[in-house]
């Protein structure tokens, strides 16, 4: 005679084959082609940057995904700098969740940009977050000190940093606007990644450290609140399941860990029972 637990053991759920995700067509194109596409991408770009100065910004964008669509999508520098302008757009537009989805779009870009930088230097553990922030003055300043940082190299190194502060900057202010507790958990992280960059400009810098003192006591005030919602959710669904049993949620007591902020279940018989 089988058990109970074997008659209600379950037989393991075969692994599902992950299907693995279809990378991006890449097509290159040969030096000319490629250079005369980045010449339209580039008047492209500067004609959204005109209608971003005068406040246009719908059609900004417009002109900026234009532009994205003549750019090589294997250039990831020129790509991220479009998907950086194409978030401040969404900023003035306070379409935050847009904002965020590109200025992480262009994050993403200069992180695949560097990661092929780094495999083609082993063995180097700086990086480029010793170059200077502002592109050429601050590294025309340094001098011989940083006579490399001078070169072409060092210049396109120095202006990743530069676009990965603005689209850091921009995504870190949507998702402070945009709010929710995971939400502004993220941007506390952003400010953080911020506040360890050695060339943030000083007026970046004092944002940062505004938001790291306002963020937290917002961050968890919404914690809360979400919760108590959460909880309120599940007390009126549990109510619903134990009053056929002359039960309700009052009978169970949820007290909570100070130090864990986790929460523990006591059963009170007596608490909420019906008669």
């Amino acid at each position: 005679m089988s058990t109970r637990t074997e008659r209600f053991q379950r037989k393991p759920k075969e692994k599902e084959e992950e299907t693995p995700e279809e990378p991006e067509e890449v097509i290159r194109f040969p030096p000319e082609k490629e250079a005369s596409l980045l010449e339209e991408s580039n008047a492209q770009k500067k004609a959204a940057n005109d209608l971003f100065a005068k406040a246009s910004f719908r059609d900004a964008i417009e002109t900026y995904d234009k532009a994205l669509s003549t750019c090589p999508n294997y250039l990831d520098y020129e790509v991220a700098v479009l998907k950086s302008n194409i978030s401040a757009c969404h900023l003035k537009l306070e379409d935050w969740k847009e904002a965020v989805k590109a200025a992480t779009a262009a994050l993403d870009g200069l992180d695949k940009l560097q990661g092929r930088k780094a495999k083609g230097k082993e063995g180097d553990k700086e990086g480029v977050q010793d170059v200077e922030e502002e592109a050429d003055e601050e590294i025309v300043s340094e001098g011989a000190t940083k006579a490399e940082d001078t070169s072409d190299k060092g210049k396109r190194e120095a202006d990743i940093e530069r676009i990965r502060c603005k689209a850091l900057m921009r995504r870190a202010r949507a998702r402070s606007e945009l709010g929710g507790w995971s939400t502004l958990q993220a941007a506390e992280e952003d400010y953080k990644t911020l506040s360890n960059m050695p060339n943030l400009p000083p007026g970046d810098r004092k944002i940062v450290q505004q938001q790291l003192k306002q963020l937290p006591p917002r961050t968890k005030a919404t914690q809360e609140k979400e919760v108590g919602e959460m909880m309120g959710k599940l007390k009126e669904l549990g109510n619903g399941i134990l009053k056929p049993f002359g039960l309700s949620t009052d009978n169970f007591q949820m007290v909570k860990d100070e130090k864990t902020g986790g929460y523990s279940m006591n059963f009170n018989q007596g608490g909420g029972s019906t008669k």
